[in-house]
Formats: structure tokens, C-alpha cells, sequence
């Protein structure tokens, strides 16, 4: 390919200064006719690392390719902006150097300019002479095809080094990419297509692992914390090599009031703009952007507006509303109009920030997009101000669209999981940035009650307390505490915290709860109603009989009064009714049981959970007040309808089996008894932990079937 005039003339007038991550600086000299780089034989960056920390089985590869015969490739380094690609070159440089003995040429390939500047350098240093150079400069001879010509014929094998090739069409254009028997090509690129690289081997550069991310920081700043210490701020700064740089200088060249790492993690945690923090390791570097975490990757977002991609810019600043963990695509497939960019544009878009390894595809069941954590706080640190309410309010109705409005008893939604840390973090952006509106905020914040929701009806009980706790707290940042979107979170604390088997202190919350929404919502609104409900429950665990009677009746007559009396929420509260222990009040309301299951069948369906709970509870209803045989009956045929409805491995149908094991005790069948009793204890020992009050029921039931068990044997023996 023959050279291009483009910067011509700028080569004859300008200082250059390279667009790169590292930094070029282009000096006239007395000569008109010079205007490359004072040394291509010296990589130009800052500070190089003493120590590569888990770089041996890379370098080892790179290390072949400088071997005594080898030649002839091209090697392409690529990964995210500040993982440590230029480092990676420069051990290699140095081994290739001093150990090789090779030529080392080091050419900044970051933009056009520099590029052309530095190949002629190189082309004069492998003897190319004034009247070439002059030539290829004025266009007169192509470039390129001089610099190649001089690489083919040099007299001692070498190694070059493009770095910054971050727009591989510079490289293309100018047909600057070739390879030759004489020496080694290594380029190191945040540009991933292979399309661009169809001759070379490409080798990626990821995040340092943990340990080795640790001893980083204390090869930096030795003295200043534990490994420990090391390893807590490494998590934070995502293992990412240059935060880890900063922060390694930061806490190594403090003077007056030295930080430990323990503080420095602190600060990074608890500041509201933890970039600018990582950011003030840079001093002493000039005001370079591309040393900085809050402007290295702003170059890869110029780049991707300039190729006519300014959706890019706005598909990453959607991505930092949400978590570095791996983000399911599906949330970026809906047309719902939530989007901040045209559907169609979404797919280039995000094209664009995958090859320039803004982010990257995970591979497993769910198709997920991961991006490195200090990237999203960058970009969120730099979005516009008037942009902010638009993003969140759109990031918050795509999650929205994801979370059931109503989730189901059971539910086992591939997403949930993965969606879990992007609705906190959401919340977290939205609680955090003052332009957001209300009405975004409360968006985000039903997402969370969505989750939360979602989380305990799939059993997961203690995810559903931890990401309640978060989100409440998050969310009376920015909402009174007598909102009712807080106030439902601090329901479904009780609530989780009930399930938990912790049944004082859900007492006390459910009970707290009951006056503020008494007092904010009436003493019969829906919210009261059920916050009746749920304090009834750990109060009959509690002996608190009367007052949970009287709870549960107050949530009958008054869903019945609002809602009418085949309501599934109506039907729902009569079930826990069935719930009590033996004694007069469950002799009495017994006798409605078989009515209730009727009801809940002709209203909701065979299958419906609410149903379900009402034949499970009618059969403990029946067991307890000694119809035993009919309670059998009724048990086996409520565990398997749960079993195919829920799974084996459902809190609730556990509980369907227990009450199997008591009803097979209760009619002598011993051995079976203690078959199923132990199913049920080593699923609750192994999921809620041996002194949840549930475990313990079943070991206590565990105990007496083993002693009936062995006086039937001895009774039988005599």
C-alpha cells in the first residue's frame, strides 16, 4: 500500500503530542527537516513497573517470539484501557534488549501523526538518509515502503513496538503493519476485532488476579498495610493495574499525615466521587488525562463518537447506572421505548464498545456484557448533568420490565440472580446524583421492592433481608420515611427476618411497622391489613396466641369488607387460620377447612399457591385435631402437589414434608416417619443452619419418632 500526504505538512510544523496512554512528546530540532522523536530506541513512558506481577505465562510467549530466530509476526496485545498493556511491551522491550540482544524501536502509534513520525525515525535509524526521509516526507516516495525496505535490510534482528494502537485504521491506511524476516512486531491496542489484525496473533491482557493485584500495592507502598488491607482495596479498584498504580503512589509519597491502606480503603468506600481519590495518585505526572482513571478511557469514547458512533457515548453512560457484575443482555433487548438511544442503534453501539474493550461478553447459560467497575464510575463521574435523570429513569425502566410486578411463590427465574447487584447499584447512582427526579427515585426504589419480593418468594430469604437493608437505607436518602415505598421495604425486613427464624425482633419490626402505617395509610388500608398479618405469624411461634388471633381475624373481616370475600388476598388471610396450634381456637376454625380448600379451588385453581396453602394448612388442621388418618391422606397428597409445583427443595415443601413426617408418626408408621424427618433436617441444617427455630422443630420431632420407634421394636421383641 503506498503512503497517504495527509499530515504532510503537518510533520514540517507542528509539536505532536501523542493521544495515547502514555505519552509522547515531539521536540523541533535545529533542522527544519526533522520532526520525529528525540530517541525511538527508549520506550517513553513514565515509570515502568520494577516487578510484573502475573505476567509470566504472556511474557513467556512474547519471550519466544524474540528467541535467536525468530521473526517474521506479529503479535497484537489487546484488553481495557489501564490493564497494563504498555507494561507488558516494555518488559518485553527490555528482555528483547538486554538479554537478546536485539534492537528494541519504539514507535507511539496513537494517532497519524505520531505514527508517521516515529516509523521515519526508525527508517533514520536503520540508516535511511536525508534525501529519503525528505522525500517520504513531501510525498514524493511512500513512507511506509521506506521504513519497511530499511527493517528488511537491517544488520541486527529487532524488535517493534507500536503502542497505542487504538484506531488500527492509522496502521492500515498508511500500510504501516507489515512483517519481516528480520524482526518482531508487537502492538498493543483497547481495539479487540480480529478484522483488524488478520495475519497477527492476538494476546489479551485482563486484570490482575487478587493476590497478585495485593502485592502490587505493597510492592508501591510498602509498610502501609497487610496483605489483607492490600487484598480489600485491590476488590475495590477491580484489579485494574493502573488504579492500582495510583493508589499504590498515592499512600507511597504522602508526607504530612501518611494514610495506612485500612484508611485509604475506608476513604475509597465511603467517598461519594472515589475517582477523584485514585485520581490524586497521579501527581508528579503532568496533566496528562491518559495517567488518569477519570480520563484514560474518555480517548476510547472520542474515538467511537468520531467513527460516527455518538450512541456508543450514551450506551456506556446507560451501562455505569448499573454494576460491573455481568449484566444480561435480554435487559438491553427490549423496545419498549425505555431506551436512551434508537433500537436499532443499539447493536453498533455496543459493537463499538466491545472492540474497543469498553466491555466484554461472558460466557456462560444467560448471555451477559461485564465492565470493569472503575470504568463505570468514571463514565458516571463524567456524564452531563441534564443527562442524568434521562439515563437513570430509562436504566430504571429496563429493569422494571425484567422484575416480575407480582412475583410468584417459588419463583425460579434464571435472572433474578444476575440482576440482584445491577437494581442496588441503580439505586445506589440514583440516591447519589441530585438531578434525578422523584419520580425516577421511585422508580428505582420498586425496583428494589420488586427483587426484594422476588428474592423471598423464591426462598431465598437471606438475600431478601441483606437487599431490603441496602435498599432502604438507600432509598430514605431521598425519601421520607413515611413513604410508602419505604415503608413496604421495611415490611418484607420483617418478613425475611421472620423466615430467618430471628421471630422476637420480626415481632418488634412488624409491630413498629403497624403504628406508622396506621398512623401514614388508616387503620384499614391494604398495607395496614397485611403488616396484621404478618406480625400474627411470628406471634403464634411466640405463644402470643390471643393477640395473633385477633391479628389474623382483623385481616379477614377487613380484606373481606374491601376486597370481598373470594379475594385471593381474603382467602390467604383464612388459611393462616388453619395455622394455629391444638387448642379450642383451632378446634373451632378447623371446622372451616375443607370449605376454605373448596373455596381457594373454585376461585384460584388446583395449582395456585394460595391454594396449595390452604390444603397443607387444612392437613395440619386435621392432624392436629386428631383426625389423623384423614390428616395422612391429605399430607401425602399436599407434599406431592408442592413437590410438582415448587421443586423438592422449597422451604414450603419442606414444611409439606414435615407435616408428612408427623402425620405418618401419628398413625405408628415410625420408620418412614424418620425417613422423611430426615430429609427435612439436613436440607434445613444445610440452608437455614442448625439453630433456626424450623431445624430445630425437626431434630426435636427427629428425637421422639426414634423413641417410638424403639419401644414399638422392644414392645415387638417381647
Amino acid at each position: 500500500m503506498t503512503g497517504r500526504n495527509d499530515g504532510r505538512a503537518a510533520d514540517q510544523a507542528r509539536v505532536y503530542q501523542a493521544s495515547g496512554d502514555q505519552h509522547i512528546t515531539e521536540h523541533h530540532h535545529h533542522s527544519v527537516a526533522w520532526t520525529g522523536p528525540d530517541s525511538v530506541r527508549h520506550p517513553p513512558i513514565g515509570r515502568a513497573p520494577a516487578i510484573l506481577r502475573d505476567r509470566s505465562e504472556l511474557v513467556g510467549r512474547l519471550r519466544e517470539a524474540v528467541a535467536d530466530d525468530a521473526g517474521g509476526t506479529v503479535f497484537v496485545l489487546h484488553g481495557l484501557g489501564g490493564c497494563g498493556k504498555t507494561a507488558v511491551a516494555c518488559a518485553l522491550f527490555a528482555y528483547a534488549t538486554r538479554e537478546r540482544g536485539r534492537l528494541g524501536l519504539w514507535v507511539n502509534a496513537s494517532d497519524q501523526a505520531s505514527l508517521r513520525a516515529g516509523m521515519l525515525a526508525v527508517a533514520a535509524d536503520r540508516g535511511a538518509g536525508d534525501g529519503e526521509l525528505m522525500a517520504a516526507r513531501n510525498g514524493l516516495r511512500a513512507a511506509a515502503d521506506l521504513v519497511w525496505d530499511r527493517l528488511d535490510r537491517s544488520d541486527v534482528p529487532w524488535l517493534l513496538v507500536l503502542d497505542n494502537a487504538d484506531d488500527p485504521a492509522v496502521l492500515r491506511d498508511g500500510g504501516w503493519l507489515r512483517t519481516s524476516p528480520r524482526g518482531t512486531v508487537l502492538v498493543t491496542t483497547r481495539q479487540a476485532a480480529g478484522h483488524w489484525w488478520p495475519a497477527a496473533e492476538l494476546l489479551y491482557v485482563d486484570v490482575l488476579p487478587r493476590e497478585e493485584a495485593a502485592q502490587v500495592l505493597r510492592d508501591l507502598a510498602p509498610g502501609t498495610g497487610s496483605s489483607e488491607d492490600a487484598a480489600a482495596i485491590a476488590d475495590s479498584l477491580g484489579r485494574l493495574p493502573l488504579a492500582l498504580t495510583l493508589a499504590g503512589g498515592f499512600l507511597a509519597h504522602q508526607v504530612i499525615v501518611p494514610w495506612t491502606m485500612e484508611e485509604y480503603g475506608r476513604h475509597l468506600r465511603e467517598r461519594p466521587d472515589p475517582i477523584e481519590l485514585i485520581d490524586q495518585g497521579a501527581a508528579g505526572t503532568g496533566d496528562d488525562s491518559r495517567h488518569l482513571v477519570s480520563g484514560t478511557w474518555q480517548l476510547s469514547l472520542n474515538s467511537l463518537a468520531g467513527q460516527n458512533l455518538p450512541e456508543a457515548v450514551t450506551l456506556m453512560r446507560l451501562l455505569a447506572c448499573w454494576s460491573h457484575d455481568p449484566l444480561p443482555l435480554s435487559l438491553l433487548a427490549h423496545d419498549g421505548g425505555d431506551l436512551p438511544l434508537p433500537a436499532g442503534r443499539v447493536e453498533p453501539a455496543l459493537r463499538g464498545l466491545l472492540d474497543h474493550s469498553l466491555t466484554e461478553l461472558v460466557p456462560g447459560d444467560i448471555r451477559c456484557l461485564r465492565t470493569h467497575g472503575v470504568l463505570l464510575d468514571s463514565v458516571a463521574r463524567a456524564t452531563p448533568a441534564d443527562e442524568r435523570d434521562r439515563l437513570t429513569a430509562a436504566a430504571a425502566g429496563l429493569l422494571l420490565h425484567s422484575l416480575p410486578a407480582a412475583p410468584e411463590r417459588g419463583l425460579r427465574d434464571s435472572l433474578l440472580i444476575p440482576l440482584a447487584p445491577h437494581v442496588l447499584a441503580q439505586l445506589r447512582r440514583v440516591t447519589n446524583w441530585p438531578e434525578t427526579t422523584q419520580s425516577t427515585v421511585e422508580s428505582a426504589v420498586s425496583c428494589a421492592l420488586r427483587l426484594v419480593t422476588a428474592q423471598h418468594r423464591s426462598g431465598d430469604y437471606a438475600s431478601a433481608l441483606d437487599a431490603a437493608l441496602q435498599a432502604t437505607a438507600l432509598a430514605r436518602r431521598r425519601l421520607v420515611d413515611d413513604h410508602l415505598l419505604v415503608l413496604r421495604l421495611r415490611q418484607r425486613i420483617g418478613k425475611a427476618t421472620d423466615r430467618l427464624g430471628r421471630l422476637e425482633e420480626a415481632a418488634n419490626l412488624h409491630r413498629a411497622l403497624l403504628g406508622d402505617f396506621e398512623r401514614v395509610s388508616g387503620p384499614e388500608a391494604p398495607d395496614t391489613l397485611t403488616t396484621c398479618l404478618h406480625l400474627s405469624r411470628p406471634l403464634v411461634w411466640l405463644g402470643h396466641l390471643t393477640e395473633a388471633l385477633q391479628l389474623m381475624h382483623r385481616t379477614v373481616d377487613g380484606r373481606t369488607a374491601l376486597l370481598g370475600p373470594w379475594h385471593p388476598l381474603t382467602l390467604e388471610a383464612r388459611t393462616c387460620l388453619l395455622e394455629l396450634p391444638p387448642g379450642p381456637d383451632l378446634d373451632r376454625e378447623a371446622l372451616t377447612g375443607p370449605d376454605l380448600v373448596a373455596d381457594c379451588r373454585r376461585e384460584l385453581g388446583p395449582d395456585h399457591p394460595i391454594t396449595l396453602s390452604a390444603d397443607l394448612n387444612c392437613a395440619g388442621a386435621l392432624l392436629n385435631t386428631g383426625r389423623h388418618a384423614e390428616a395422612l391422606r391429605s399430607a401425602r397428597r399436599a407434599l406431592a402437589a408442592h413437590e410438582h409445583r415448587f421443586g423438592a427443595g422449597y422451604p414450603i415443601t419442606m414444611a409439606a414434608r414435615s407435616l408428612l413426617s408427623s402425620a405418618l408418626h401419628a398413625v405408628g408408621e415410625n420408620r418412614e416417619a424418620i425417613e422423611e424427618a430426615e430429609v427435612v433436617r439436613e436440607w434445613r441444617e444445610q440452608v437455614l443452619g442448625p439453630d433456626h427455630p424450623w431445624t430445630r422443630a425437626i431434630r426435636d420431632k427427629l428425637g421422639r419418632y426414634r423413641r417410638s420407634l424403639a419401644e414399638t421394636t422392644q414392645d415387638g421383641a417381647t
